[in-house]
């Protein structure tokens, strides 16, 4: 099985920890994975990336998938390679990184914005699309992409997604989202970041459970 598909089986939900800093990623790894998230980002524009998913990385072991946001170039998939990333997303659909990211047995999650970069992420081996920005493309347009993509790709909508409008994107079959400032951004501490993933996680089971 899609190892994504599996993560977000077990809660949809990308965390975003952009702006994060190299010795803030143990108590954050610890929220996160008590509240049973499975896949964790660090932006490469956050403060010493490369370090801070390195530790990630070896808290998670194999138990989630760790790695990088805002993905930008084939160089950057070779260094998250070497440092054990499982995860590679990005904000465009450049099909040079994603192939990159399959010949290294990464997991990627391109960005995309309309049908036919959705489509050549696709070809090129995507194992889901991160539809961004996700304020400009509504719970309408999922169910619209749905009509037309093949039926087993994963859709998550990344950008402007709040604990009011998940319910709306579900119902519109969107496979999880990507969850950024909402949940973390400098500053935040502990426990901060444990209040707002316990609103997102909360809402969800509600969702679930047909409130």
């Amino acid at each position: 099985m899609n190892l994504i598909r599996r993560a977000l089986q077990q809660m949809p939900i990308v965390a975003i920890l952009r702006g994060i800093k190299p010795e803030e990623v143990g108590w954050a790894f610890d929220v996160l994975s008590a509240a049973g998230i499975r896949l964790i980002e660090v932006p490469l524009n956050s403060p010493a990336p490369y370090d801070s998913i390195r530790r990630l990385q070896q808290l998670a072991g194999n138990d989630l998938l760790v790695g990088a946001g805002t993905v930008l170039s084939v160089a950057q998939v070779e260094d998250l390679h070497a440092i054990g990333a499982k995860l590679v997303v990005a904000p465009n659909c450049d099909t040079a990184v994603i192939r990159a990211a399959k010949a290294y047995g990464m997991a990627v999650l391109p960005g995309a914005f309309t049908p036919s970069e959705a489509f050549a992420a696709l070809h090129a081996g995507a194992d889901g699309l991160k539809m961004f920005p996700g304020e400009l493309l509504p719970p309408a347009a999922v169910k619209a992409w749905r009509t037309v993509m093949p039926p087993e790709t994963l859709l998550l909508p990344v950008g402007g997604v709040t604990a009011d409008n998940m319910a709306a994107y579900i119902a519109a079959s969107a496979d999880g989202f990507g969850i950024g400032s909402s949940l973390y951004k400098p500053g935040v501490d502990a426990a901060e970041l444990k209040r707002r993933v316990d609103t997102f996680v909360s809402r969800l089971a509600e969702i679930r459970a047909g409130k």
